[in-house]
């Protein structure tokens, strides 16, 4: 009689499920991550009382918005004038051409609405502005 030889059990774990499972879980959150930071990026102004704007040669592009909506932009023909958001896009990608350094300030009614700015935030993101900032008024104490 012949006697069977005793196998010990193989103490092994086959890996390759758990990298597919790895591999699947980066491209998920690679996917959601360009999701969610989609957004216009505003670096807000840290002043002190009446510090609007550090002095530089240059002076800012004051991109403004008044009570009725109607836009307006310190650079072009007349300041003055109410211009459309893509005018005023065009031409602050026109000056940024000209001086990348050229720093763009956004100044809106208190009566105006959030979506309005952001519209306006927007048209100046597409028009390649890297940064944008708020103005405001400070509080006399």
């Amino acid at each position: 009689m012949y006697q069977r030889k005793k196998r010990r059990p193989v103490a092994e774990i086959n890996v390759v499920p758990y990298i597919d499972v790895m591999l699947v879980l980066l491209i998920i959150f690679m996917a959601t991550a360009a999701v969610i930071t989609h957004g216009v990026k505003v670096d807000l102004p840290q002043m002190e009382q009446s510090e609007l704007v550090e002095a530089t040669e240059t002076p800012p592009i004051v991109v403004s918005i008044d009570a009725d909506g109607n836009y307006y932009a310190s650079i072009g023909i007349d300041p003055e004038a109410p211009m459309e958001a893509v005018d005023i896009a065009a031409q602050v990608k026109l000056a940024l051409d000209k001086d990348p350094k050229t720093p763009v300030m956004l100044k809106g009614d208190g009566k105006v609405t959030y979506q309005e700015v952001l519209l306006l935030m927007d048209f100046l993101k597409k028009a390649g502005v890297p940064s944008v900032g708020l103005m405001t008024e400070s509080f006399e104490q």
